[in-house]
């Protein structure tokens, strides 16, 4: 057994939660895990961003009302975002970096044949419940993301409302991009969940594998 733990530390420390992150590394068992638990160490969540060379800039902790604000928070301020500069926790922020470079990257080439230039969102931080509940919503605290098309040097978005059931390719390349998000974040939910969620994926840490 030591031998295999010994083993699979040298060659998937990603499926191991022990094993320190590397948002370089390929998806593993652990991944989400681990990402979800730099909640507890903003500074070394932002060194890992600064390590893995993402654009962003830390912000100060705010709050808004009750129970709304962020802490620990950074803005994402890489081109690849519309809007630029989403303000989002720092696990949240290595979330999207790992589901953009390792999932919705591979996607792209896989169904579009093309490399992936831009991420369209509806947001991050709105101080709110969840639709129908007294449940605070996660982006209240700007710990989820809405994602609502991806741009290919095509130009043309992929967007979840048209292209959910749309032709065979960019409705097979939006299932790839949900389906690996469930690797990487606590929550996914998109057009399949309700209709609430026709035209964006919603992502955040908040729940353990809630995909739907």
């Amino acid at each position: 057994m030591w031998g295999l733990v010994r083993y699979l530390e040298r060659t998937r420390p990603q499926d191991l939660p022990w094993t320190p992150l590397d948002l370089a590394a390929p998806l593993g068992r652990a991944t989400a895990w681990k990402l979800a638990s730099l909640e507890g160490d903003p500074a070394w969540c932002r060194r890992l961003l600064t390590l893995d060379g993402v654009k962003f800039e830390a912000v100060p902790d705010r709050t808004t009302a009750p129970g709304c604000g962020w802490q620990g928070a950074v803005k994402l301020t890489g081109s690849e975002w519309s809007p630029r500069g989403p303000v989002l926790t720092c696990p949240m922020a290595a979330a999207v970096t790992v589901w953009q470079r390792h999932v919705v990257r591979p996607a792209a080439r896989k169904h579009l044949a093309s490399n992936l230039t831009r991420i369209d969102h509806y947001g991050t931080y709105s101080c709110r419940t969840v639709a129908g509940s007294a449940r605070q919503s996660q982006h209240a605290t700007s710990n989820a993301i809405d994602i609502a098309a991806i741009r290919t040097v095509r130009g043309e978005p992929i967007s979840v409302l048209r292209d959910w059931n749309g032709t065979p390719e960019r409705a097979a390349f939006l299932r790839d991009i949900h389906d690996g998000a469930c690797r990487v974040f606590g929550t996914v939910l998109g057009p399949d969940y309700n209709r609430a969620h026709r035209d964006h994926l919603h992502f955040d840490l908040a729940n353990w594998n809630f995909c739907r």
